[in-house]
């Protein structure tokens, strides 16, 4: 006969389970190996709903790996993983993705409202030879959508223009546009920053800060360098060794803390200008910037 659980314990388990099916991402001791390599061991981690989080660390950490488990492309070995209140398949469709790319070169004649447009069109098989009422509705609610996220992403001036004849940074926003512009509950955005110069990566930060808060979606953004998404971050998530520390940037970035992921010595110096660097890595050194955040 199974012994009954007492009250305490059945009330933190429906805690807990209202908790998972509220969080935008909750990750419960997951393990990872590719190739019979362990990637992740023993990770857990939530993220709530309209929570801005860059994923840190090294490369060859995980930090993609764990992206393409959370969009279910990537299976645990153990562990679970919640995606909007359920599994990363079913929850895919609710799910905005910006993957590693290449720029765009200067033959790429698609539009930048093309680009946005596919967002849209890309589940869609075909087009009816005869709009319905209600086809034809939900047409001008697309391009209405379009057009909103396009201005959202400050790209209006410029989103006519062939991609090839624009910026690394305004091809971007227009990429973030697309991966918007079906309303998802979660962001991912994998090294989004990379290929931009300082400027326009400060300014790709700041435009996914007003979009997390304007659209009350949870972003994860993969990067290298913390320093563009300082003072915009809730929280960071620092990937080392198979595991994973979660916090704001001062509590995680810290002698003590990247030390004991490591499992050797690691020291975090504050430069004059606020910088944190981060020294005697296993691999090369990795750079933080310092300012406080929000």
């Amino acid at each position: 006969m199974t012994e009954a659980s007492p009250p305490e314990q059945k009330r933190s388990e429906a805690t807990a389970t209202s908790a998972q099916r509220s969080a935008a991402v909750a990750i419960s001791r997951a393990e990872i190996r590719l190739g019979g390599r362990r990637i992740l061991d023993d990770v857990s981690l939530t993220i709530g709903e309209g929570e801005f989080v860059a994923v840190l660390g090294p490369n060859g950490a995980g930090k993609s790996t764990l992206m393409r488990a959370i969009l279910g492309l990537v299976p645990l070995v153990a562990g679970q993983i919640s995606v909007l209140g359920s599994s990363p398949v079913q929850a895919r469709p609710k799910i905005g993705y910006l993957p590693q790319r290449q720029a765009f070169d200067e033959s790429t004649r698609v539009r930048g409202v093309d680009l946005v447009q596919l967002g849209v069109d890309g589940t869609r098989w075909g087009v009816p030879l005869a709009l319905t009422g209600r086809a034809r509705a939900r047409r001008h609610e697309e391009r209405a959508r379009v057009h909103e996220v396009i201005e959202l992403v400050g790209a209006g001036a410029y989103a006519g223009r062939p991609l090839g004849e624009l910026s690394g940074g305004e091809q971007q926003r227009l990429l973030i546009a697309a991966a918007l512009v079906r309303r998802p509950r979660l962001l991912i955005l994998d090294e989004p920053l990379d290929s931009l110069d300082l400027p326009n990566q400060a300014a790709v930060a700041g435009l996914v800060r007003r979009i997390s808060s304007a659209e009350n979606v949870a972003v994860l953004l993969v990067a290298h360098d913390v320093n563009p998404l300082l003072g915009y971050l809730d929280r960071v998530v620092y990937l080392a060794g198979g595991g994973a520390l979660v916090g704001s940037v001062t509590d995680v970035i810290t002698t003590e803390q990247l030390t004991a992921l490591y499992g050797a010595p690691v020291e975090v110096l504050r430069t004059t200008d606020g910088r944190m660097v981060v020294v005697g890595l296993p691999e090369a050194p990795h750079v933080h910037g310092g300012r406080h955040e929000h």
